[in-house]
């Protein structure tokens, strides 16, 4: 069955899925870039499915900003989540000035 997800930047190696997502189904992705992936593991609403694979060390990617960093391989297709992912720091209010100098 095709499920849906939103895909918000080309640079996103990871979407949001818009319904529950069972093994097999093929997951069309939508918003400013377009992908599709075959779900290889349940995952649950509002949660994250790999566009592709990523090895550990990876940086994970949502909405075109860095996420986490995988803490394992993650095969194309799977559920993204706290499980598999860590955190990385940044340095926010660093960034926000940086980006506004530009401009």
């Amino acid at each position: 069955m095709d499920k849906k997800a939103i895909l918000l930047d080309m640079q996103d190696n990871v979407a949001t899925c818009t319904s529950d997502v069972e093994p097999q189904d093929l997951v069309l992705c939508h918003g400013s870039g377009e992908a599709q992936v075959k779900a290889t593991a349940p995952i649950p609403i509002w949660h994250k499915i790999a566009l592709k694979p990523l090895s550990k060390g990876d940086f994970v990617y949502k909405y075109g900003e860095v996420i986490g960093e995988a803490l394992q391989d993650i095969p194309q297709g799977s559920w993204v989540s706290h499980e598999n992912i860590r955190s990385v720091p940044r340095d926010y209010a660093s960034e926000y000035i940086l980006g506004r100098e530009g401009k």
